[in-house]
């Protein structure tokens, strides 16, 4: 989990509970068992969705049935209207309300056929003269006072009973009461006529009845078909959602079990590492790298080598008993008579001066780092050396310089997070290293300083960064190497990864030789391999002269043949071995084989 969150955050730790539900054990049974326990519960509120569904399915249903027994009802009343329409009379209006309602409905909006049967004929040739005559005979009478007209018959013709309109006004009046006297007035053929008309209307209502109840019907049936398919919608997004939400659930447990171990922690919505992490994976990362390491070097890593001064002393406190000589102690006691150990014959060794370390990396992150995993090799490298003088040293202290154009002194979750830059600006990691070194009161000081290539970059007198002129950083890191000569005694080991150009060997001999250190040529898998070895055998060097002045740069640059070297090479890098040795014992150094107080 830790390697996975620190190479590839949350997306790794992702992809490694994918990998561990695939292959089983104890964490594919955890991460099981709680996303079954959050499918359950999410279980419990797709239960509750569904219930929901059938209540309103079950509304609707008893609603349908409400409504298709109304129209049963309504139906059969209309039925029985029919029947009753086959004899209009006022007590059949006055016993139902549909019929009376069928009737004015028919006196206001008469049909084709009622109309027919209350159009008014023409009368006829004969009936004409007839009445032109009466009328004649009449006026005569009258004329000669004989008679009188005669008035109109009470009772109207058959052909002439009663007009449209009077009718139409019964329509709007009628009432049970004053049926009697409309179907008085009106011939045979006119009652069969409203009658058929009533009779036709209570068909066209129950028939739109049955229309209703038949698309009521439809409805609740699309209705109850739309909410199955909403329920069976809802009911996989729930189910989705639920999976959804037990995936997430995990995650977030996972999230919360790394904030508890203070692996990681919430920066600005996102899920970053701590140094917890950092310092639990660059562990990791030693152990790793240190089981190529042969078994004396492996085991100087746990701090076997000595760590300072000690003199020889009575016991003075009862905690001082876990460094007494015991052979010494036995022997003097036995010499003073006494078969037991005695106080006054007891003798430890007392630390007077302990071993300060003071190491500074420094790390390339230029542009052309990001090529071929050199960054993170690089990264990996350093994590696993910080924690080897941790480890052995642990009052050391301990500098993480990364540079491009620009320097900047790092802990290690920044060292971990560095993102690759533009040039390489060494001369100026050289003057921040001696800056870090020269008010160090460490009785070791040590420098490791990985790159891939040429310096590319110097900072002027003016504090400008420049780039593009090789000699001039080159230069610039020559004269910051000689000045951090100065501090001593320096360990100095410089890694440069292997390139195609042997311009880039020259340049780090060149500046190797002005510190006075160790070139390392490697390639990233094996660079953690170098920093190790280097860091449990190399020996520190006591303050040395400064080397005679360099080359001139452009020579020092000239392209030159393609060195045999092996990958790594150790040394100052220049002169005959009879010159190495002659400034070793200058300086006052042991040999190189030698085993370290490193």
């Amino acid at each position: 989990m830790v390697r996975a969150l620190a190479e590839r955050g949350l997306a790794g730790v992702r992809e490694l509970l994918r990998e561990e539900e695939l292959k089983g054990g104890r964490l594919a049974s955890r991460v099981a068992s709680l996303r079954e326990r959050l499918r359950r519960q999410f279980s419990r509120q797709v239960h509750h969705l569904q219930q929901e569904y059938r209540r309103r399915e079950e509304e609707v249903r008893l609603r349908q049935e409400e409504q298709r027994r109304l129209l049963e009802r309504e139906i059969a009343r209309l039925q029985g209207s029919l029947a009753r329409a086959r004899e209009l009379s006022g007590p059949a209006l006055q016993a139902d309300a549909d019929l009376l309602d069928a009737v004015r409905s028919a006196l206001l909006l008469p049909s084709d056929a009622l109309k027919g049967a209350f159009k008014e004929r023409k009368p006829t040739l004969w009936q004409r003269l007839r009445a032109f005559f009466t009328r004649l005979w009449q006026a005569i009478l009258r004329l000669f006072g004989r008679g009188k007209a005669r008035k109109a018959p009470a009772k109207p013709s058959p052909g002439r009973t009663i007009t449209m309109g009077r009718l139409s006004a019964f329509g709007r009046t009628l009432s049970p009461d004053n049926a009697g006297d409309l179907f008085g007035q009106l011939t045979p053929t006119q009652m069969k006529a409203i009658q058929e008309s009533a009779q036709q209307r209570l068909r066209e209502r129950a028939g739109e009845l049955s229309r209703q109840g038949k698309q009521g019907e439809n409805e609740a049936r699309r209705k109850e078909e739309d909410l199955r398919r909403e329920a069976e919608a809802a009911r996989e997004e729930a189910l989705r959602r639920a999976e959804e939400q037990a995936r997430l659930g995990v995650e977030r447990r996972v999230k919360d079990e790394l904030q508890e171990r203070g692996w990681a922690r919430e920066r600005g919505g996102q899920i970053a590492i701590t140094y917890a992490l950092v310092e639990k994976f660059a562990r990791l990362v030693l152990e790793e790298e240190a089981k190529a390491l042969p078994d004396g070097l492996r085991m100087s890593l746990k701090g076997s080598a000595s760590t300072g001064l000690y003199e020889k002393g009575r016991l003075r406190q009862l905690d001082e008993v876990a460094r007494m000589d015991l052979v010494g102690s036995i022997v003097e006691s036995r010499l003073r008579g006494s078969r037991h150990l005695v106080e006054d014959a007891s003798y430890v060794y007392r630390e007077v001066r302990s071993e300060s370390v003071h190491a500074v990396l420094l790390m390339d992150t230029s542009g052309s780092m990001a090529e071929a995993d050199k960054l993170p090799a690089a990264k990996k490298a350093f994590l696993a050396l910080y924690m080897a003088i941790r480890r052995r040293y642990p009052d050391a202290v301990l500098d993480v310089v990364t540079f491009d154009n620009s320097v900047r002194v790092l802990d290690l979750v920044a060292l971990w997070e560095a993102k690759p830059g533009a040039f390489t600006n060494t001369g100026e990691a050289l003057r921040t290293a001696h800056e870090l070194l020269r008010s160090s009161r460490a009785h070791r000081k040590e420098l490791y300083l990985i790159t891939d290539g040429l310096p590319e970059a110097y900072t002027d007198d003016d504090g400008q960064v420049k780039s593009g002129n090789l000699s001039k950083a080159l230069d610039s890191a020559l004269q910051r190497a000689t000045e951090l000569r100065t501090i001593g005694p320096l360990a100095a080991t410089l890694v440069l990864l292997k390139s195609e150009d042997p311009t880039f060997e020259r340049a780090a001999r060149s500046i190797a030789r002005v510190l006075g250190g160790t070139v390392v040529i490697t390639d990233p898998k094996r660079l953690a391999f170098e920093l190790l070895v280097r860091f449990v055998g190399q020996q520190p060097q006591e303050r040395a002269p400064p080397a005679g002045p360099a080359e001139p740069t452009a020579a020092r640059l000239e392209p030159g043949p393609s060195s045999s070297a092996p990958t790594t090479i150790v040394g100052g890098g220049g002169g005959t071995a009879r010159d190495r040795r002659k400034a070793r014992r200058a300086a006052g150094a042991a040999p190189s084989g030698a085993a370290g107080g490193s």
